[in-house]
């Protein structure tokens, strides 16, 4: 199983790290340890809720990476 802490504070509109993730890179990201997940493991995968500081930021990537999840990406 993978697990992921799924902080989106490296968001580009958030005020802590400053390290422009765009809602859309996260989904990426997301795409990319799902595929992985389902070569090693089964696609057995949990994602928990870490953080993000800029809410309207925190809700669109959070949205992404769910969609993702789901398939709907």
């Amino acid at each position: 199983m993978i697990i992921i802490s799924a902080g989106f504070d490296a968001h580009e509109n958030d005020p802590l790290a400053q390290m422009r993730v765009s809602a859309d890179g996260y989904g990426k990201m997301t795409a990319m340890i799902l595929k992985v997940a389902e070569e090693v493991c089964g696609g057995r995968l949990l994602s928990m809720l870490e953080g993000g500081y800029d809410h309207t930021a925190l809700a669109e990537s959070v949205h992404e990476h769910v969609n993702v999840l789901l398939g709907d990406s």
